[in-house]
């Protein structure tokens, strides 16, 4: 079926314009002014409304086994979240069981994924355990479309690799040419001081907080760039979370090199004193934690500057029950923090709305750089003809309120919890289908396809 959305005011990366936008099948057919009613289409009036292309959040976790439960978003509730916050695309991260192949992960994840998404997905593959049977699994994972490998440089004992398995990840990385992504902190460093807060009987969530000071990130940050300027591999740092770390970014521009970098909207909008409310600082235990208003400022100045490409989530939910399981001891909560619904409606109204970020900049971190980084574009992450019809409608004036009673994440509180916001996802269209209209699921579980991914465009 044909769909004529009209009259909106569409917004990409590099345009700004009234016009209509004619939708045949999965893709954009025209783009222009006064089109055609289509015979027997739908016709969607986009008039003193925003159109921007589907949001793409490349950093989710659903469905992750970590500490001992799992993440409380499916496939079908993430993605359905996803969509009903303008997100029409997630990209999840496959982790590799040291001492297992990443093939097995491969087909885990797929097995959680295929047939259950509502949305449209993809994944990275989180690399425990490099090894030389692993090492020859590269280059058929990349012919899969997963070209991105990620590195934890902490979470000893069960995601970190040492230096020397890094090094030799990029490398490997680099000959088919992917991209190579690090959760950026010193691990060696951070088990030593839980280790000590724990011994003096500091066991309250903010020692989660002081746990991971602002130079376990920053010198992890600077390492990372460092084995990729001399691997002469892409890297690309998830969320970053503070002053320190895009520094060593910054720093890395003065030898000409180019190191990507993901924020994520909590590190934008929330700060470490929420730490300070007893076990309920919980709810916001995540590694990295929240850092400081200094950070926060950082952050946004990045943003505009493009050292910062792309406002994640770093999506990874657990219900309060989960939480408790670290009631007398932080080290035992479960890290994790759902926003996948509310992020680009966050940014619109904190953002675009105070004056933070252009209508443009805002429609490049949310979308249009995760699709060139990471494979998706022009299929994702615009407005063009021929491009997946993925596109969200904005009532830019609604005014609405955050709450746990409505979202739609399988979680049972919110970080956001009565924060009142201007700006509203009014529809949104997944692959030329109206998935989500005036706040109900339009399409049924099943309707999310796996994308395979280039390699970057950026």
């Amino acid at each position: 079926m044909s769909i004529l959305l009209q009259n909106g005011r569409v917004v990409t990366a590099d345009s700004d314009a009234v016009c209509d936008i004619l939708v045949e099948g999965e893709s954009i057919a025209a783009i222009g002014r006064n089109l055609l009613t289509p015979l027997g289409g739908q016709v969607i009036d986009c008039t003193g409304k925003i159109v921007v292309p589907g949001g793409i959040d490349p950093h989710v976790h659903l469905e992750m086994p970590f500490m001992g439960t799992f993440s409380s978003d499916t496939y079908e509730t993430g993605t359905r979240a996803a969509l009903h916050g303008g997100t029409t695309t997630v990209i999840d991260f496959i982790l590799q069981k040291q001492g297992h192949s990443l093939r097995s992960a491969l087909e885990e994840w797929q097995g959680r994924a295929t047939g259950n998404a509502v949305g449209d997905y993809s994944f990275h593959m989180a690399v425990t355990d490099f090894n030389p049977s692993t090492k020859v699994e590269i280059a058929a994972i990349v012919a899969e479309g997963i070209t991105s490998f990620k590195a934890f440089m902490a979470y000893k004992g069960s995601l970190m690799i040492d230096d020397a398995q890094l090094i030799g990840l990029m490398q490997e990385v680099k000959k088919h040419g992917g991209l190579v992504t690090a959760h950026a902190t010193n691990g060696d460093v951070i088990d030593t001081l839980i280790a000590q807060h724990r011994a003096a009987g500091m066991l309250s969530p903010r020692y989660h907080y002081l746990s991971q000071p602002e130079v376990t990130e920053a010198e992890a940050s600077g390492r990372f760039a460092d084995l990729a300027n001399y691997a002469g591999t892409e890297a690309y740092i998830v969320h970053m979370t503070c002053e320190g770390a895009l520094n060593q970014v910054r720093n890395a521009t003065r030898r000409n090199q180019r190191v990507l970098a993901e924020t994520c909207i909590q590190y934008l909008l929330l700060d470490a004193s929420l730490y300070e409310h007893d076990f309920e600082g919980a709810k916001v235990v995540m590694s990295p934690p929240l850092r400081e208003k200094k950070d926060q400022a950082a952050l946004w100045a990045g943003l505009n500057q493009g050292l910062v490409q792309v406002v994640g989530t770093d999506h990874c939910p657990f219900l309060w029950e989960q939480k408790l399981l670290g009631k007398g001891d932080f080290s035992k909560i479960p890290n994790g923090h759902p926003a996948v619904e509310h992020r680009m409606e966050l940014l619109f109204s904190e953002g675009v709305g105070k004056g933070k970020i252009t209508l443009q900049k805002f429609v490049e971190v949310t979308s249009t750089n995760a699709a060139k980084i990471f494979g998706m574009f022009p299929r994702k992450g615009t407005i063009s003809i021929g491009a997946d019809a993925d596109l969200v409608v904005i009532d830019p004036h609604k005014q609405h309120v955050i709450s746990a009673a409505t979202h739609h994440m399988n979680v049972d509180y919110s970080a956001y919890e009565g924060w009142e916001l201007t700006g509203k996802i009014d529809t949104v269209l997944l692959r030329g289908q109206v998935a989500v209209d005036a706040g109900e699921t339009k399409v049924s579980k099943g309707y999310g396809q796996f994308v395979k991914r280039s390699k970057t465009s950026f």
